[in-house]
């Protein structure tokens, strides 16, 4: 669900940078980041947890 999350605000950042002159493929990288990131976290958040002694 995080990685829904980070695509949908990425999408309407990627829009509202786009319509204020920031090109398009810059204004899709901090996208491309946001999506990353949450990708990742779901990735390492079961890892982490089990070195924690969480689950």
């Amino acid at each position: 669900m995080a990685v829904l999350w980070a695509l949908l605000v990425g999408l309407v950042i990627w829009i509202a940078l786009w319509s204020i002159g920031v090109s398009a493929f810059d204004a899709f990288l901090v996208l491309l980041a946001l999506v990353l990131g949450a990708v990742t976290w779901r990735l390492i958040k079961p890892f982490l947890e089990q070195q924690l002694g969480r689950s």
